[in-house]
């Protein structure tokens, strides 16, 4: 499929898609539950093209479901998959703040994140979940001490770590405003069509919405 006029390329390798062939094979895509991509509005929505209608894809919400439940097959299987980082990024935290975080440490390496002392209140974060690509190391230890203050100790080893789960798969999303290229667009329906759940986000909002061509009309008064 060629590039649609104004889509660009996009930089973060986390977050790109190729189209999987085998989905769609012998398929009208226009003919599949999502359709086939049409445009990109605002720089967040895709809108497809189905048989019936038109489905408009919340792209940020749609990915971070997707990475998000891609984490928690990795976790059910071995774990999920570390990438070490050349350089440790050293974060300072508050002393209340390390000592919270370092009693989830081996939670956290489960989870692809090995973190360590490193002196007075800093930690050192030595390696990061593969699956996220290039991360601001930082800004996740941040929202992740603020998910583990929201649940408190009241919540089981595994709903915090689900919870944790969920903060993480969004610094390995497709970010709002970001151009898509046709094909990731088309690749990303695909995909949300092969994942279970993917139809809602993981604060519990809506990834997409479908209008029916006979609602459209009925809108313009043609009905």
């Amino acid at each position: 499929m060629t590039d649609a006029p104004g889509f660009a390329e996009m930089g973060a390798p986390s977050a790109r898609f190729e189209p999987a062939p085998e989905l769609v094979e012998d398929i009208t895509p226009t003919a599949l539950p999502l359709g086939a991509a049409r445009a990109q509005v605002h720089e967040n929505y895709i809108i497809a093209q189905t048989d019936t209608g038109i489905v408009i894809v919340d792209q940020h919400a749609a990915h971070e479901r997707l990475v998000y439940e891609r984490l928690k097959h990795q976790m059910a299987e071995n774990g999920v998959a570390s990438q070490a980082l050349l350089i440790p990024e050293i974060v300072e935290l508050s002393a209340g703040d390390t000592t919270r975080l370092m009693e989830f440490a081996d939670d956290l390496a489960r989870l692809g994140l090995v973190i360590e002392p490193f002196g007075g209140a800093a930690i050192a974060v030595r390696e990061t979940p593969a699956i996220l690509g290039e991360v601001n190391a930082g800004a996740m230890i941040g929202d992740i001490l603020d998910e583990l203050a929201d649940l408190g100790d009241s919540q089981t080893v595994q709903a915090r770590i689900e919870a944790v789960l969920s903060r993480v798969a969004c610094h390995g999303s497709i970010r709002s405003g970001r151009w898509m290229r046709a094909e990731e667009m088309n690749a990303l329906l695909r995909e949300m069509e092969a994942t279970p759940h993917s139809g809602q986000c993981n604060h519990g909002r809506p990834t997409y919405v479908e209008l029916k061509l006979s609602d459209i009309e009925r809108l313009f008064g043609r009905t």
